[in-house]
Formats: C-alpha cells, structure tokens, sequence
C-alpha cells in the first residue's frame, strides 16, 4: 500500500503503540507498507518470527519492524524495535484503511468507461475503475479500489476483491492481516460465474490481458496471473504464486502459495503443484504434479502392484516347498 502523501518517521511512530527502541536514521520519508516479498525501497515492512527475520532485512524495505534485536543491522534501513510487529503493522493499516459503509449499489466515486453494461444487482465500491465496454452480470461484487480493464466480462455472483484469508495464531485467538492492497485486471478478460479474486495483503493481485476463467474459480491474494491464461472450473491460486503467460491450468487443479509456474506450462485437471516450475512448456498431472508421460508409467505399476504381490507370494511358498 502506498501512502496518499509520504510521512517522516516521527510522524509514523506516533501511529504506533509499542515501539521499545529505534536503530538508524532514516534517509527520506515513509511512502507505504507492504510485505517482505513485494516491498521497495521506501516502505515500511515487519517481522516477528525467525523464519522472516533475515529474509526482511534483506529485503528492499528502508524501514522494517522487528521483536527482537539483532547483533547488527543493514545501514540502509531504519530498525523499529516492538513487542508486537503485527499489531503496530495493522496500525498503520487502519489509520489509512477503514470500512465506509455504503447506501448505494454503485460507489458515487465509481468510474465506469464508455458502453459498459451494469446488469441489475451488481455492487460496486469506492475507487472502482472499470474501462470501455465490459458486461458486468448480475450479482457481482467488485470491492473497493479494483481497476478492471477494457473489454472485460465477469459473469453472475463473480466477487472482486474480497479480503484476503491471512490470519496469525495467537493463544487465544486468530489475529487477522486485514488486507489494504486491490485487484487490477487488464484487457479483454473474461471470468465466469461464482469466482473469487481476493485484493492483496498489502499489494496488488493482477491478472493479465486476455485471461480466461471458468466457473467457481478461487485466486489468493497478492497472486500474479499472466496474460492469455486459462483457469478450469474449481481451481485453487493460493496466495503470492506468480502463473506467467500462457499457461493452462483445468479443472480442479490447484496451486500452493508462493509457487512460480514458467510459460506455457499445462496443469492437468486434479492435480496439484507445490513447488516451483521453472522450465517452459511442460505438460504436468498428479499430486504432487510431475512430467505427465512419468506419472501416467507410475500409475500403471501401481496397477499392476495386487498381481506382483500374488506372484512373489506364489514364488516364496515355492521356495520353502523345495528346503
């Protein structure tokens, strides 16, 4: 999220609650917030666990809170020290985000471009932004803040920008990351009926020029969808995966987070990826998915394992037969 007017350091500070200790002098203002995988320099970012501690302050961030103090820090960033990162994160959010409950369908702020259609019952928040000549069913829910671009139909129930599924576990609670980021789709997309775009954390979750959805489709937050994309019905995006161009992905099939899928890569239907695929071009099936020519030779030894075992079991009474 960037800041509607960058802010100095102590005027931060004043948002925040629980600040123990401040290392380093800042080199210009704070211009927004964002997570460690996405921020840039000039932003705030935290963390509060070993697993992120070194990956935040390695990160492009110029200011990063922390709880708990390091031997030494980057000279390039400014250390806030805090008993609760997280929760002087949602801080800031909240000073800069908050829910306005609307009277209307349609946002009095909402620009929508030349021959669009708005079908009846169609939600649209603040700040929306849709182009020229879309066709937006009825029953569709677009957030506050989404960009959509020309020639974009999104058929029935369809909601853009819901808040991400983010959530930490506290002893006595789950302390929810409330999402201050937006959805921006580009030209000549099309999304069928009942799918889920959830806005970013902090960022942007995008989908590119001339990508296509099935029906009952689920894209996590923060995630980056390619140009020319295809999306069978039922399949899952977790958050922060990055599917480049062209890539098919059908039906039922689904995708961990932070997962980077190459060009051109085909997803067969129920099968699932969790981890990086780098090469470009490759056909994949099964749980975890692998190269499809391999994983349709496993299934057919499997097949073939029941009349194995009857055959070694036939071989090992032989054996004895003959002590």
């Amino acid at each position: 999220m960037i800041f509607p007017t960058p802010i100095a350091l102590d005027e931060l500070l004043k948002l925040l609650n629980r600040v123990v200790k401040v290392v380093g002098e800042p080199k210009g203002p704070v211009k927004g917030l964002n997570e460690y995988h996405s921020v840039q320099e000039g932003e705030l970012t935290f963390a509060d666990c070993d697993k992120y501690y070194r990956k935040v302050l390695e990160s492009k961030a110029s200011f990063v809170m922390l709880n708990k103090e390091m031997e030494s820090y980057p000279e390039d960033k400014v250390v806030i020290i805090s008993e609760d990162p997280l929760l002087d994160y949602l801080d800031v959010v909240h000073h800069y985000v908050d829910f306005h409950p609307q009277t209307q369908p349609i946002h009095p702020d909402a620009q929508i471009g030349e021959g669009t259609v708005i079908q009846p019952l169609v939600f649209i928040g603040e700040d929306v932004k849709i182009g020229k000549n879309c066709i937006i069913h009825s029953n569709v829910s677009i957030y506050g803040h989404a960009i959509i671009g020309d020639n974009v139909v999104i058929h029935s129930n369809t909601t853009i920008g819901g808040d991400a599924c983010y959530f930490q576990k506290r002893p006595d609670r789950w302390v929810k990351f409330d999402s201050c980021g937006r959805v921006e789709i580009g030209n000549n997309v099309e999304i069928g009926c009942s799918c889920c775009i959830d806005r970013g954390v902090s960022g942007t979750t995008f989908i590119g020029d001339g990508t296509v959805f099935d029906n009952f489709v689920q894209i996590g937050h923060d995630t980056h969808i390619g140009k020319r994309v295809l999306l069978g019905a039922q399949c899952g995006i977790a958050g922060c995966s990055f599917i480049d161009d062209d890539c098919k992905i059908w039906a039922k099939a689904s995708v961990n987070s932070n997962v980077y899928m190459a060009k051109n890569t085909v997803l067969y239907a129920l099968s699932a990826v969790d981890k990086n695929i780098q090469e470009e071009g490759r056909t994949l099936f099964g749980v975890p998915a692998d190269d499809v020519q391999k994983k349709w030779k496993e299934m057919a030894y499997q097949r073939n394992l029941s009349t194995l075992f009857e055959e070694v079991a036939l071989l090992k009474k032989e054996l004895e037969s003959r002590k």
